[in-house]
């Protein structure tokens, strides 16, 4: 229910040998094969086996005088430990495994390829931090990342864009401080969830999810020795960083895992001796926890769908506590950072909805000075602040930009900005997102990718203006770039609103005059913008003729904050539409077919494939629905579950007569109809706070039951994961594999000859 999403580019946390396999990685071009095993002949080759059918025991509903009847109600288990519900998961798993075990060859194939594309012994860009470059590597065979540093051998240099790091006989010595695989070697699930050095540089604080639920515990060691310091801080959120030296300030969460208490613990003490700093006792706010830049002040920010306001701590003053820097006002936003004698306030309200970006005194935060005016069609996404610049986030027409101001001196007065230098971008559509920096430097670190560039390292000379690429995520297997053709078009919706596309294929292999196969992808929630990222795995599907493209619907944040605030609450029903519109425009313009047109979203964007599987379940050839929130109305009624109280101002209240009608008129458990579906793949995490397993699971019994047609349904639940699926990084890609045999087999292009 709550906002990651991103199916194979998020959140991304994400993807998931033989003669065949070298012959793949010295061939990467996957021709159509010259005869294909259709879904027909696989269930005719023998008797496929009988889906579970889950008991019906029959649970009335009744709100403003309207009975729903939920049969499937006994599915959801808080304790996740009822050997009948876990009976029935176990049953549909080992349903989904059947009707995939034909399909084992081209998994197994699918997941050597996006294997054999990963530079397994690799690390990430190093980033210069003090006396030390920092950096994480990966090692051949281990699904998890170790964190290392290393000294800087003269450290009086300025940093400079050219910088490398030493490596070789003579560079100074690596240091692993942590290394997953070895922690996560008795754990079935292993995710860290915040890395954080302290200032002097001379420990870690980490926080380790060992299940999947989200509910972290806080470890914090001697970065040189690996020594545990103090006890760990048990049954938190990952929201936690460093105040000063000596202490950290970490958020915890209520029984419905809404962040909901900021603590400040002392080093060295226990955590039943920590201090509470704030509780938010409104369940429609939860907390959020960030440190300014300049590393000498805490935001601790309050904050619903609609409003958002934060309180400071100075790190040099915490005996002075919390104290108000935006006052908690309805339909306010506030963000904030700092440099020198200023805070920086990112503002937006009903009048100013893409956002203003304001400057007040630290000592005087009722005096503001406008530094952005609002634009009707920019939005500000994000800054950035250094000791000299400021870098501002924005999107328009529906791509990221980025622009660096310089600021004046610090003893100077603050009044405007002018000038701004914008950094250049090459492809049509991308993915540009901010890095870790360091305030004192002249460098802006930042991220860019591509559908067709893999994700790559920037770093930006403010003064002079120059770039250069300090990384670019190897791919192996022969990739060429220039293979791949990126677009951006626009769909009309039904009302006249211009929807952009974005869209990746194979030149060499696809004739787009309709015959080509295509994977449609959507979320359309939370203000969320799925940007088009690089995704090496998707190559198994781009190299084989498929089709790939992104429906950036409204609901998301894309094209500034009217798209998001059309797209929800009694306007939700646009994020359906215009998804389907965008699938006819581009049957249309003769991407594909809709013989031949498969989709995918996740989470909310698996809300979105419910619901346009009800309306159009003609239009599809298959779909893949990922941890989706399909019972609408019947989980915004509950406000035991987690992230229902703060979630009524994106979806509505459905205890209010109007939401209840509205959402239930397209809430995909409660719209299922006997009518003829296509194939669908859908999974779910069993500890997964965000959308609890039962909704699925549901959803797909319910399924079971109407529909009229024999096409596949398929239900895959993780029973030791949670949201995010697996959590080592070749683990996922079995998800990927299966996943995209799924659709391959959908299609009947799942070969029989046994060559590709």
């Amino acid at each position: 229910m709550n906002s990651y999403c991103i199916g194979g580019a998020l959140h991304l946390r994400l993807l998931h040998f033989s003669i065949s396999h070298r012959i793949l990685a010295a061939h990467p071009k996957i021709l159509p094969p010259r005869c294909f095993l259709s879904t027909a002949t696989m269930s005719s080759l023998s008797q496929p086996p009988s889906p579970p059918l889950a008991e019906k025991v029959k649970h009335e509903m009744e709100l403003f005088g309207d009975f729903r009847v939920d049969n499937y109600y006994w599915l959801r288990d808080d304790s996740r430990k009822d050997p009948k519900v876990l009976s029935y998961l176990q049953q549909e798993n080992d349903y989904t495994e059947a009707m995939m075990s034909g399909t084992k060859t081209i998994q197994d194939q699918i997941y050597a390829e996006i294997r054999g594309r990963i530079k397994e012994d690799d690390i990430s860009a190093p980033l210069r931090k003090g006396s030390y470059y920092y950096y994480s590597r990966t090692l051949e065979g281990k699904e998890y990342v170790q964190h290392c540093r290393r000294s800087i051998p003269i450290c009086s240099d300025p940093p400079s864009i050219h910088d490398t790091m030493p490596t070789g006989p003579d560079a100074p010595p690596e240091h692993v401080i942590l290394d997953e695989n070895v922690k996560a070697q008795e754990h079935g699930f292993y995710s860290i969830g915040a890395f954080k050095v302290s200032p002097n540089h001379k420990m870690v604080a980490y926080a380790e999810d060992t299940k999947g639920d989200e509910i972290y515990t806080v470890y914090v060691i001697d970065a040189e020795t690996r020594a545990p310091i103090g006890k760990p801080l048990v049954g938190v959120t990952s929201y936690v960083q460093w105040a000063g030296n000596d202490a950290l300030v970490y958020i915890t969460m209520d029984e419905i895992l809404r962040p909901d208490k900021a603590w400040l613990h002392k080093l060295g003490s226990d955590q039943c001796n920590d201090s509470l700093l704030y509780h938010e006792n409104d369940d429609m706010f939860s907390l959020d926890l960030q440190a300014s830049e300049s590393e000498e002040f805490l935001f601790i920010s309050s904050e619903s769908k609609m409003t958002r306001f934060v309180f400071y701590l100075e790190v040099c003053k915490l005996e002075e506590g919390l104290k108000v820097l935006t006052p908690r006002i309805n339909g306010i936003d506030t963000s904030v950072s700092h440099r020198g004698n200023h805070f920086f306030i990112q503002k937006r309200s009903d009048e100013f909805f893409n956002s203003e970006l304001l400057a007040c005194p630290v000592d005087n935060t009722s005096v503001t000075t406008v530094l952005i005016p609002h634009r009707a069609s920019v939005k500000i996404q994000d800054i950035q602040l250094f000791s000299d610049h400021l870098v501002v986030y924005e999107r328009e027409q529906g791509l990221p930009k980025i622009t660096a101001y310089r600021l004046p001196a610090v003893e100077e007065p603050l009044i405007c900005l002018q000038g701004g230098q914008a950094v250049q971008f090459i492809d049509p559509v991308y993915s540009a997102e901010p890095s870790e920096s360091q305030f004192s430097s002249t460098i802006l670190r930042f991220s860019y990718s591509s559908l067709r560039t893999p994700p790559s390292v920037y770093e930006y000379d403010m003064n002079t203006g120059e770039s250069v690429l300090k990384k670019i995520e190897t791919v192996l297997g022969g990739f060429d770039a220039s293979n791949y053709v990126t677009e951006r078009k626009w769909a009309t919706a039904s009302d006249g609103t211009q929807i952009p596309i974005s869209i990746v294929y194979q030149k060499n292999i696809v004739k787009l005059d309709g015959s080509d196969p295509m994977l449609l992808y959507g979320y359309g929630s939370y203000e969320i913008s799925i940007d088009p990222v690089f995704n090496k795995a998707r190559l198994s599907l781009l190299d084989r003729g498929i089709i790939f493209a992104i429906a950036h619907i409204r609901g998301g944040g894309e094209m500034g904050r009217q798209w998001y605030e059309n797209g929800k609450f009694l306007k939700k029903k646009n994020t359906f539409t215009d998804f389907i519109a965008c699938a006819e425009f581009l049957i249309e313009q003769k991407y594909c077919s809709k013989e031949k047109l498969c989709i995918e979203g996740r989470s909310a964007g698996g809300l979105l494939m419910g619901a346009v599987l009800n309306m159009r379940p003609d239009l599809w050839k298959a779909a893949v629905a990922g941890v989706p929130f399909v019972d609408v109305v019947t989980t915004m009624l509950d406000p035991t579950i987690p992230l229902t109280t703060s979630e009524w101002e994106e979806w509505g209240d459905p205890r209010k007569e109007e939401f209840y009608y509205y959402m239930k008129s397209y809430s995909p458990v409660d719209n299922v109809k006997a009518q003829n579906y296509p194939h669908i793949l859908v999974t779910a995490g069993l500890h997964d706070p965000r959308v609890m397993y039962s909704e699925p699971a549901k959803f797909v019994a319910k399924l079971r039951d109407m529909k009229t047609d024999d096409n596949m349904l398929l239900f895959k639940c993780e029973l030791g994961a949670g949201h995010f699926s697996k959590s080592g990084r070749f683990e996922r890609l079995h998800e990927n594999a299966m996943t995209y045999a799924f659709l391959l087999k959908a299609l009947d292009m799942i070969p029989i000859c046994g060559r590709m």
